[in-house]
This record gives C-alpha cells, sequence and structure tokens, in this order.
C-alpha cells in the first residue's frame, strides 16, 4: 500500500477531489487548508468516508526532519506544516505530493519519493549555506549581525535526482 501524503498545494490543486486514492495530512496543514470554504463540506465528507486521513508523525520524526532541514540549509524556509508533513511521510514512509521546493529537497535527502502536481519538480537535491555578502561570514538570520547586510543563500552540494510527475 502507497501512503500519499499531502501537503496544502495538493489540497489548493484538488488532488484528494478528483481521485478515488486514499490520502494522509497532518493536523497542522488541515488547519492550514480550512479556509477553502466552497469545498470545506466536500473535505468533511472526505473525512467521513476515510479518503483524506489526518495524523501526526511522532515527535522522533519531527526531529529527525529538523535535523535534516538545518544540514540542508532548509530550515529558514520551512514552515512548521513543512516540518509536519515531511515527518508523516517519513513516519508512514510514503509518497509526498507538494510544489514545495524546500519540502522536496529535504524529502528526497531522506530518499522520500515526491510527486509534484502544477511544476516539474526538482532536478537536484541541494544543500545550502547562508552567508553575508558583506563581510563573508556564515549566519543563520536575515541580517548580518556584524555588518549588518542582508543575507544569501548559496548552494554549497548538488546531487541529481530521477524524478516524475503524477
Amino acid at each position: 500500500m502507497v501512503f500519499r501524503v499531502l501537503d496544502a498545494n495538493a489540497f489548493y490543486a484538488g488532488v484528494p477531489f478528483r481521485s478515488e486514492n486514499k490520502y494522509y495530512t497532518t493536523s497542522l496543514v488541515f488547519n492550514e487548508i480550512k479556509h477553502i470554504q466552497k469545498n470545506y463540506d466536500i473535505l468533511q465528507t472526505l473525512l467521513k468516508i476515510e479518503r483524506v486521513i489526518i495524523i501526526d508523525a511522532q515527535q522522533s520524526y519531527k526531529l529527525q526532519v529538523i535535523k535534516m532541514a538545518k544540514k540542508t540549509g532548509d530550515m529558514q524556509t520551512l514552515s512548521k506544516e513543512d516540518i509536519s508533513i515531511i515527518a508523516l511521510c517519513l513516519n508512514l514512509k510514503g509518497e509526498l505530493i507538494t510544489d514545495d521546493f524546500a519540502i522536496i529537497n529535504v524529502a528526497k535527502n531522506f530518499g522520500i519519493s515526491t510527486r509534484s502536481i502544477m511544476t516539474s519538480g526538482i532536478k537536484s537535491i541541494k544543500n545550502f549555506s547562508y552567508y553575508c555578502p558583506g563581510c563573508n561570514s556564515l549566519s543563520i538570520h536575515n541580517i548580518c549581525n556584524i555588518c549588518g547586510t542582508k543575507i544569501k543563500k548559496k548552494v554549497i552540494r548538488s546531487q541529481s535526482v530521477f524524478h516524475t510527475n503524477p
């Protein structure tokens, strides 16, 4: 059985509304998409018939995702919802459906299968570093603590991946 895990943009693209498949998401992602009022009744129906299942990953998986996101340099761009969805996919050994490049990058570093909906996905997994172009120091903040220059992001490692769309 393939556990298909949906990010918010998969809901926006209508993935669970046009398929007979069973999908999984987290409570954080579900709360993020609750404002889709015109489809809210449909979402409730999908929950009742268990075509969309809300489940949260164990804390140990979230900690693994945070550690990997720090390693890849994606931590600054991931929300708590993003972390929850990668953790759930890791927990279920599932396939992640999203168009978010940072989510895909972290997921691919775990070896998680991903599918993009409206984009071609990513061509390579990358590790990033954040640096100050003014004084060349490394930083995890948006503004350099030393000279006040805006921090930039650069690729420090890239590895090709094979990627297919649904």
